[in-house]
Formats: C-alpha cells, structure tokens, sequence
C-alpha cells in the first residue's frame, strides 16, 4: 500500500484534498444539528427533570440575566430606572427575544435585593444557547451595557452571554499549531519536513470535524465532541506523522533509495502507527461501559477523527513523501549525503548517555521517579467532582461579574436554586419544613402547572460548596421522607451532584476495561505479561498525578492567575472519564514505540540490558518531541475562553509530559533493567495459544542493515558489547570487524556513542574480532560463539597494536 501511494501520490494527493473539500461544502450547507442530550437514567435529579418538562413545555428557549448594582441610592430611583427601562423594552422588541421579566412590574419585588441596590432582569430568547445568533447576543450586551454609568455597574450572565465572550474561533487550534511547527523545526532543521506532519493533521483533523457535523444530523453529537476531536486529532495526527517521517529520513541518511525508505518507514513505524491508532480508538469506545449516553456522540466524534488521521499518516503521508524526494532532509543534510555518502545508523550523545546513565544506576532512577510521580499524586486525595459554572470564569468577564452580583444581592445560592417537584399538589406542610431545613435561605412555592408543583429552594451556600451537596442529601434522604410525600430533587446544581455521583460509581468499570482491553493488545503485540502488566500500572501512575496536578491548580488556585483561567472550584465530572481514555490511548503509544524498539532488539541478541539500552537511546528523542507538541496543543486550549476546555488541556499537557519525560524516558526502562530476562517472560502454553501480531517487524529490506555476506538467511548468531578507553569512557565511532580464521570479512560496524556495538555471526564457531579507534590503536582476540549470543566488551589503550596469530 505505501509503495502505491508513493507512486501514484498526485491520485492520492487530489482523492485527500476532494474528500476534505467534498465533506467542508456538505457540512457548511447542510450545517450543525449538535444535541445537547444529557441524561442521567434513575436518578432522582433526572426524575424531577421528568416533571418539569411535563409541567412547563413551552419554556424552550436560553434565559440569560441582566443585572445592575447602583453605588448609592435604590435601583428604583427614577434616575436609575430612566436608563434601563428602555435599553430593557429595545431588548425585549430584538427579533429573536421571546421575552423579558423586569423587576418594575407588579410581580418584580423579588428581583430586586433586600437593600436595594442591587437588580436583575431575565431575557427569555427563542432558542437554546447554541442556536442564538451572536450578533442578536452581541446587541443584548451593547444595548443592556450602553445603559451603564458612573454610580451604576450593568453586567450579563447566561450561556449565550458567554458565546461573545470567547476568543475567535480557531485561535487555540492556530497557537497549538504553530508552536508544533516550532517543535518540528527544531527536530527536523527542514521547513519541508516540519510542514508534513502539520499538513496530514490538518488533513485528519479537517475530514473528521466535518464528518462529524455531517454526523450530528443522523445521532446526538453534543458540541464537545469537536472541541475534544480537534484536541486529540492534532495532537495524535503530529505525533504519527512524526514518528514515520523520522524513520523515513533515517532511511535516506543511510543511504536507501527515498521511495524504499518510505515503503520501509510505513512498513515499521507505520504498522506501530496503526497499532497504537488502534489502542487509542479502544481507550475511547471504553467510555460506552459507563452507560452515560450522551458520551455516544463524543466517542463517535473522537474514534471518526482518529482513525482519518491514522489514514492520512499511512496513505497521505507516503504520497506526500513522495512529492518531496530527498528534500524532506535539510540542505546541509543532502550536502553531506551527496559528499560523504550514506551514514552509519548512530544515537545522539544526549539519548546514548542518558540511556547508559539509566543502566547503571536503575535503582536510583526508579526510586526518584516514583517518589516524584507519588507527590504529584498526593492531591488527588481531596478531589471533589462537580460542576464548572460562570463563577469559576476570570474576574474580568462579564458573566463572572453578574454571577458575583447576584451572589452578593441574593444570596451565594441564589446561582444555583434546587427544585424540589412534586407530582401532584404540594403540601403547606412541605413548604414549611423546607423553611426550617437548616442550610436553605429561600422556598418559594411555584403555582401547579399540568399536575406538577414545583418548590424553589435557595441553599445558603453556592452551588459548587460541598455544604449544598450535603443539603441535597438531607432533603432526599430525611427532610422530604420526613413530610411523608414523594418528591425529587432537581435543578442544574442536583444534575451536577448526581453526574459526579454516577461517574464515581461507573469510574472504576470504566479503567477496568481500558485497563484490560491495553493489557491483552500489548500481550499479544510483544508475547510478554511482564511488559503490559509494567504498562498499566504505569498508566495508572500517570493517571493519578496528572489528576493530581489538577486538584492543585484548579481546586486548589496553585498558578491559575498566572495561567488567567479564573477562580479555583471543583474538578468537571465529565473530565475523569474523558481524560482517561485519552491518556490511556496516548500511554499506549508511547509504550508501544518504546517497546517495540527493545523487543526488536531483545528477539535479535536475547540480551535484555542491550535491549533496554538501544530501545530507550533510540526512541526518547522522537517520544519527547513527539509529547513537546502534544503538551503545545493541549496547552493552547487554555487560550479557547471554555473554562472546561481550559481544564481538559491543562490535565492532558500534564499527563503527557509526564508519562513521557518521567515514566517512559525514566521509570520504564529503570524497571525494565531491573526487572531483567522476566520483562518477556511468557508462559510456554499460552505462547501456542496467543495469535502471532506484528507490530514493527524486522527491517528485512533495509539495505543499510549489516547481513554477512555469503550466509542465506541472515545471521545465526551476534557478538556486542561495548568498546571503552582504560579509563572506562565510551569510544564512539571504533571499527568493529568480524572476520573468519582465514581472515574474510563477515560483518564491520561502527560502536555507537555510548560504545555500544553489535556485528553478525553466521554460525557457531571462533572468529577473530578487530577493533580499530584513533588515536587508541587497534586489539584484536580470537572469540568462540556457541549456540546464544556472545557478550564481549574492548579495552582500547592508546597507540596499543595487539597483534593475533
């Protein structure tokens, strides 16, 4: 498949750029039908709602506030009424403005604060938030604010207040990008090669976003669904692409024709591609255990733009390469192809050093790296779920400052009322033990409308106080009992309660699955329990402190001024299981480029601290890179003006950094050294059983790889070990060679930066090894190979010439 698209890339390339055209023309005229459908079956919040919507069908539309505060006098002062009177009767004549209740009118009282100084309006419009234009929002807010003077502060709240808050749409999408392109610039050192990952993203984030507009006319697709594929579209689509132009360019550095190296670039690092695409679609679907319907349009959303991104990184991709040829390497890359020919295969310094730095000293790195990971995770013991509301916006926002009003005039529980709905009429007695019930400032009994009587309860306290959870309690579980009627409990501040409620319950079903579902692919993928056991108790170290570092800068307030997100409350109740399945997904791969790299070389030599060793040396780069751009999208969403998207992006950025740069780069390989042999230890029954799965086979076509030349099939056998000056430093660059008793070459490589070296062994038997470094000389030794590999390290002295008989 990758040697068609390379081929035929111009068909490739216009079958991409019609299909995103094609569905952006379908989806921008058959526009968006987006459902905010929620529900939370057999919960008592979901029961009153059931009420309500019998009790009072026709109150469709958005109800938004207007609200003033005069510093001296009444807000009944005629000087005060003067101005927002009118701006309040233009308002209600706007098309599109159902209605709006002034508190000037005979059933205004209660509208207006004990004091006096402080007054709200309700501006009832035609649709939901979502379906409001912004131009007739953005003319309620001139026209209510235009009303505003010295002495008398107007400000607005409600959700389609908050829709003209928010930056222009793109801008977090435009930043994460561009700090990506910086990222890939920096790795690459080619303006080319930095732009084809972005463009494949662009190219899988576009085609899902619109298949999933067009989507939301045949299912319920809330709006969340495009802000989280956008999310994980990018960051994943850049990460893949990443991965396969790196193996790509490696080819073409060794020496390999452009097309060969990206037909063995997709064959290897695009089947670990479409692998751990794979894990990542599963981490999602695993939120369908939860049972919370509404989550069915965000998997649909998110798994559509994963798996057109994995498409593009295997199809689009190689197309794409093909276009470039060599210049998918800088200038100074091909100048020095074309001058000094092919290169041998060698790890930077940094990577080859910290990797031998993790070898020796294995214990000391796992012991800092949990003691890390584990005080990160310490928050996580006071995490509280519940709703994100308008008072958790920065204090500079309108709908901040008419939540804060409104608190300050009626009450901090004024923002968040409970309905307690009765299906039938209520009783007086029920009005007057709710009166009584401690932690309630207010009932106010609502005229029964279609057999349904609704009591509106104000608590004492805001809606995000853990005082107002316990209030809900007592009214289920002792105050309504206790009156001897049936009644529930309802109201946006319930509906939170009991999400929160529901997703602890669900929680561990949920991690259980995704858990199981990782543990059985990663088994199946490096034929070890040890490897996807390590797996998931990292996945769930991960998990733990970036939650952790969540409760610190959101509940706890640790550096949200700095970050301009606003006031510290409680975490989203949509956010455990959300973020879950994305670390679980993006965990996986990175586990599986890692691993995949030290099985590889594990089948090859049998010899696990190698194994570790080159894995870790060769991959960490790439991940870091890889996870540097996933941390810049997911932090560009703090700049999206959606405090939970602020939230979401926060805790994944956090997640990842950590996962990659502390457990992938430092705890994994640590275990895994100290773990030894067992890392891939499989029981023999169940090694007969387990189908066989591929996930980065051998480089079988790699022209670069050293084969001994006369021997069919490959090596039987290797040599490696490490080649050192006396004073035990690495020497790299050493010529290793591998000749027969009569003196013919088999094998010459080059010791890698930490002196590393590997060369081939046709058969069992005695070889002679020559090992030549300036200005350390040259050693040579007669070597004995049996059936396993054979480990043997050099000592190079310099101007030493050891000469064998």
């Amino acid at each position: 498949m990758a040697r068609w698209c390379y081929r035929h890339r111009l068909v490739v390339l216009l079958v991409w750029v019609g299909a995103l055209l094609g569905l952006g023309v379908s989806a921008s005229g058959a526009g968006t039908n987006y459902a905010e459908v929620f529900s939370l079956p057999d919960t008592d919040s979901k029961r009153a709602y059931d009420l309500m919507e019998r009790a009072f069908p026709e109150r469709a539309g958005d109800t938004d506030t207007v609200v003033w505060k005069v510093d001296e006098g009444s807000v009944r002062d005629d000087s005060v009424r003067s101005r927002i009177e009118p701006a309040l009767t233009e308002i209600g004549r706007m098309e599109g403005v159902g209605a709006v209740t002034d508190p000037y009118g005979e059933q205004g009282a209660a509208q207006i604060s004990e004091d006096g100084r402080i007054a709200y309006a309700q501006v009832t419009f035609a649709e939901q938030a979502d379906a409001v234009p912004k131009e007739l929002v953005q003319d309620v807010v001139d026209t209510a604010q235009g009303a505003a003077r010295d002495g008398l502060q107007v400000e607005l709240g409600g959700q389609a207040i908050t829709r003209v808050q928010e930056p222009p749409t793109g801008t977090a999408e435009l930043v994460g990008i561009l700090a990506a392109a910086i990222v890939l610039f920096v790795a690459f050192g080619s303006l080319f090669a930095m732009l084809l990952p972005i463009v494949v993203a662009v190219f899988g984030v576009g085609t899902g976003m619109f298949g999933t507009q067009l989507l939301s006319h045949v299912t319920n697709v809330p709006e969340l669904a495009t802000l989280l594929s956008t999310l994980i579209g990018l960051g994943v689509g850049i990460d893949y692409a990443l991965f396969i132009v790196t193996r790509h360019r490696r080819g073409i550095l060794r020496g390999a024709d452009p097309e060969e190296a990206a037909v063995t670039a997709l064959n290897t690092s695009g089947r670990a591609v479409l692998f751990a695409g794979g894990t990542v679609c599963i981490a999602l679907a695993g939120m369908l255990v939860t049972n919370l319907r509404f989550l069915d349009g965000v998997v649909i959303g998110t798994t559509l733009t994963v798996v057109l991104s994995v498409l593009a990184a295997v199809t689009l991709l190689p197309a794409l390469l093909g276009l470039l040829g060599h210049r998918v390497l800088s200038r100074r890359q091909r100048r020095r192809l074309a001058a000094e020919g092919p290169e041998t295969e060698k790890v930077s310094g940094l990577a080859a050093r910290w990797s031998a730095g993790v070898q020796r000293r294995p214990r000391s790195v796992a012991v800092l790296a949990v003691v890390l990971m584990a005080a990160l995770a310490v928050p996580l013991l006071s995490l509280r779920l519940g709703t994100v509301d308008q008072g958790n916006d920065d204090a500079s926002m309108t709908t901040r400052k008419a939540y804060d009003l409104l608190a300050e005039g009626f009450g901090p529980g004024f923002n968040g009322p409970l309905q307690v709905v009765v299906d039938g009429e209520a009783s007086d007695g029920l009005v007057t033990v709710l009166e009584k019930t401690e932690g309630v400032a207010q009932v106010a009994a609502v005229p029964p409308a279609n057999g349904v009587s609704v009591i509106q309860v104000v608590p004492t306290t805001s809606p995000q106080d853990a005082e107002t959870d316990r209030l809900i309690d007592t009214l289920r579980e002792d105050v309504i009992p206790g009156a001897g009627v049936e009644a529930h409990v309802g109201g946006v501040t319930a509906v939170s309660k009991d999400f929160a409620t529901v997703t602890g319950e669900r929680l561990p079903l949920f991690i259980g699955t995704i858990i199981g579902l990782g543990f059985l692919l990663l088994l199946l993928a490096f034929r070890s329990l040890v490897v996807p056991l390590t797996a998931a108790v990292m996945n769930l170290l991960a998990a733990a402190a970036s939650f952790g570092v969540l409760v610190m800068i959101f509940q706890w307030g640790y550096g949200l001024d700095l970050l301009g997100l606003g006031k510290e409350g409680p975490i989203a109740s949509f956010l455990p299981i959300i973020m879950l399945s994305l670390l679980f997904g993006l965990s996986m791969d990175y586990q599986v480029f890692l691993v995949s790299r030290m099985h590889e070389e594990w089948v090859h030599t049998r010899d696990n601290a190698r194994a570790v060793r080159v894995g870790l040396a060769e991959t960490s780069r790439v991940i870091n890179s890889a996870a540097l751009i996933m941390v810049c999208v997911f932090l560009a969403f703090v700049l999206s003006g959606d405090y939970g998207a602020a939230m979401a992006g926060v805790g994944l950025a956090a997640a990842v950094a950590l996962d990659a740069f502390i457990l992938r780069t430092a705890l994994v390989p640590a275990v895994m050294h100290l773990l030894g042999k067992s890392n891939w230890w499989l029981p023999a029954g169940l090694e007969k059983r387990l189908p066989h799965l591929a996930v980065e086979p051998k480089e079988e076509e790699d022209a670069a790889a050293p084969t001994p030349s006369g021997v069919p099939g490959g090596p039987a056998s290797v040599v490696h070990g490490f080649v050192r000056a006396a004073d035990g430093e690495p020497v790299e660059g050493a010529a290793v060679t591998l000749l027969t008793a009569g003196g013919r070459q088999l094998d010459r490589v080059l010791s890698l930066a930490d002196g590393a070296y590997i060369v081939s062994v046709p058969a069992p038997g005695t070889y002679l090894l020559a090992v030549t470094a300036a200005p350390y000389g040259s050693r040579a030794a007669h070597v004995t190979v049996a059936d396993g590999p054979l480990v043997y390290d050099v000592e190079l002295t310099p101007g030493e010439v050891d000469a064998v008989n």
